[in-house]
């Protein structure tokens, strides 16, 4: 305990010296915010300038209090903001130079830089004398940068707010970016318009909380401030509290500090040497750090006791014993606060003013939606992807769930085209699906025609569109024909050989049957290869083996009339989808009704295409010209007149 006092001491000599020496005098010099404020906003923050807009419009300011915004990212253009009903554009610069230059009413920079180019950005910004207060949001500054900016803010005479804060504000005024949260608790906090009260806190959470316990227990905020968490802030408690005893319109004062640091004995030495004689209301936040038998570092960079005189229990009774009015735990502050805005009251200090009700703000579409307030007819409807939250949803499954499961290309397309997680046998079926039929070479139709297109000097969308344009019933698109041909024949009860013989008698041909250069003394490894797989996976192979037999027949009459690799693919995915479990039989056949199943085609040959494009242009191949001698000329003969 001696070693305590005797530390108090220490700091009583050490804060006397520093109110009469030091940088507090810069904050106070000037009111930071007034109606007629300007700022910039550094950063593309579109989002928090149109709340800094409507508050402005809620407040009742003749003119928008962004001026204009700079990003060094993009050109100078005009970005669309609404001003009450009306939409109004606001001029983005690349240039800090340059919206200085164009904007000489502004004197207040709310900078949203990240933490790499924040301390660049607020040097270059004091080198224009127009500038009187910064507010930086960015957290993680090195404190080596964070002093030197405020080694030269002292210079150059400029109020730093942060970093590591959401800002400040100034009822009926002026905020800072995000600060006091949507337009809904603006409204609920009364903040567009002054009460008597104003507070500095450490924490920008923490204001909004404090905004709220204003509201409710005094006539409301006449201006508060969120220093920052950070071990150097740019600007003090006791500058700020300072500025608040200068100023007429404050009443009461409320300083929320933290463990960490010793900012607030500063505001006791203030206190008892008569240089503070508003009411002040104290609460240092982190009292629970006592109940822990290691060091405590909380969630702000100096917020952590290096010695006994920096707890929060320590502070608190210093700033009780000086005179200030400490509550005995953060649930009451609310009861002290009101006590003393009673007490001021009932003096006379404190005369409310009576309540006007603000100008309607128009809610934001999205905002309105979000909070139900109204309903939209779509124009589109999803049932199978959703991008709009923290990570992206497949028909239900985050991304990371599908990551973390390994269910693979087959499991995606799955949930994209099925809205199923089908079984791991059916994902890898999928999937070699996809292997086997990515190409045929390039003598087919569709790499044909996607190597000339590339040939010709096209891109790769356009080469990969020619080749899938040729898509059809003739090539590739025998997947879904073939699939609805087995099935509808085995579903009305046909055995093999009334199919055959029926298809003969309509003249129309077995989609799915039929190969130029494979038979059945030749045969396709890669139907093989996918059977094999489908007799020892799959629960039931029926319309397979339906298929099987109709080959038995078909390749009697001739050797090359196989179930070809799109006909295997249709009749085994009819399978698949029939007995794999969750899909009803009118949902399995609908499936194949819309084609789907071409689907697959068109996705595994799409890879070879691109191969077929990605190697004519390495290859450095010129324009195709097809040979004269590979052309029949058959013209009619001449005819003299």
């Amino acid at each position: 305990m001696h070693s305590l006092c005797s530390h108090f001491v220490f700091l009583s000599c050490w804060v006397t010296e520093a109110i009469a020496s030091s940088g507090c005098s810069r904050a106070r010099a000037t009111t930071l915010f007034r109606k007629q404020t300007k700022a910039i906003v550094w950063g593309m923050q579109t989002r928090a300038v149109q709340g800094m807009l409507d508050f402005d419009y809620v407040c009742s300011r003749d003119e928008p209090s962004v001026a204009a915004m700079v990003y060094p990212f993009t050109g100078d253009h005009k970005q669309k903001f609404y001003w009450g009903h009306k939409e109004i554009l606001t001029p983005v610069y690349k240039s800090m130079d340059d919206a200085m230059k164009k904007h000489p009413e502004v004197d207040v920079l709310i900078s949203f830089a990240s933490l790499r180019s924040a301390f660049d950005s607020t040097m270059e910004a004091m080198q224009h004398p127009q500038i009187h207060t910064i507010a930086i949001i960015a957290e993680g500054i090195p404190e080596a940068q964070t002093r030197k900016i405020i080694k030269m803010a002292d210079e150059k005479g400029v109020t730093i707010i942060g970093p590591a804060t959401v800002g400040g504000i100034k009822p009926g005024c002026f905020k800072i970016g995000n600060t006091g949260g949507m337009l809904d608790n603006i409204l609920a906090s009364k903040l567009y318009r002054p009460g008597s009260v104003a507070y500095v806190s450490r924490s920008g959470g923490m204001s909004n909380e404090l905004n709220n316990i204003v509201s409710r227990t005094t006539d409301g905020v006449y201006e508060g401030v969120a220093i920052g968490g950070d071990r150097y802030p740019g600007s003090t408690f006791m500058d700020h509290v300072l500025r608040y005893e200068d100023t007429p319109g404050v009443k009461m004062i409320i300083m929320l500090g933290e463990i960490g640091g010793s900012e607030e004995y500063k505001i006791c030495q203030g206190i008892r040497e008569g240089r503070i004689t508003k009411p002040v209301v104290c609460w240092c936040i982190g009292t629970c750090a006592t109940m822990f038998t290691s060091e405590v570092q909380f969630g702000h960079a100096g917020a952590c006791a290096n010695q006994a005189s920096e707890t929060a229990v320590a502070k608190n009774q210093a700033l009780r014993d000086a005179g200030a009015y400490v509550p005995k735990s953060f649930d009451e502050l609310d009861d002290v606060v009101k006590t003393v805005y009673d007490e001021l009251v009932a003096n006379g200090t404190i005369i409310p003013a009576q309540e006007v009700p603000p100008p309607t703000v128009p809610m934001d579409y999205s905002w309105a939606r979000e909070l139900g307030l109204i309903r939209k007819p779509a124009s589109f409807m999803t049932s199978i992807c959703d991008e709009r939250g923290q990570e992206l949803i497949y028909a239900g499954m985050p991304i990371t769930e599908i990551f973390k499961e390994e269910m693979g290309l087959g499991g995606v397309l799955g949930l994209l085209w099925f809205q199923r997680r089908l079984p791991r046998y059916a994902c890898k079926f999928i999937e070699m699906c996809l292997m086997v039929t990515a190409d045929h070479g390039p003598a087919v139709s569709g790499a044909h025609n996607t190597i000339v297109c590339a040939r010709a000097g096209k891109d790769l969308i356009s080469s990969l569109t020619s080749g899938l344009l040729t898509i059809g019933d003739r090539f590739g698109g025998a997947l879904d024909a073939a699939a609805k041909q087995f099935s509808k024949a085995f579903d009305s009860g046909m055995v093999p050989m009334e199919f055959v013989n029926k298809m003969k008698k309509d003249g129309k041909l077995i989609m799915g049957i039929g190969h130029r250069v494979k038979s059945i003394n030749n045969p396709d490894m890669r139907v093989q290869i996918l059977k094999d797989y489908v007799k020892q996976n799959f629960p039931s192979s029926v319309m397979l083996d339906y298929a099987l037999d109709v080959e038995k027949i078909t390749t009697s009459k001739k050797p090359n009339l196989i179930l070809n690799v799109d006909g295997f693919i249709g009749v085994a995915f009819v399978d698949l989808l029939r007995t794999c479990g969750g899909f009803t039989r009118d949902e399995a056949d609908e499936f194949v009704e819309i084609g789907a199943l071409n689907g697959i085609f068109v996705l595994g040959r799409s890879m070879g295409f691109i191969g077929h494009y990605l190697d004519q242009k390495r290859l450095k191949q010129g324009l195709y010209r097809h040979p004269w001698d590979d052309i029949s000329y058959v013209l009619p003969e001449h005819m003299s007149m």
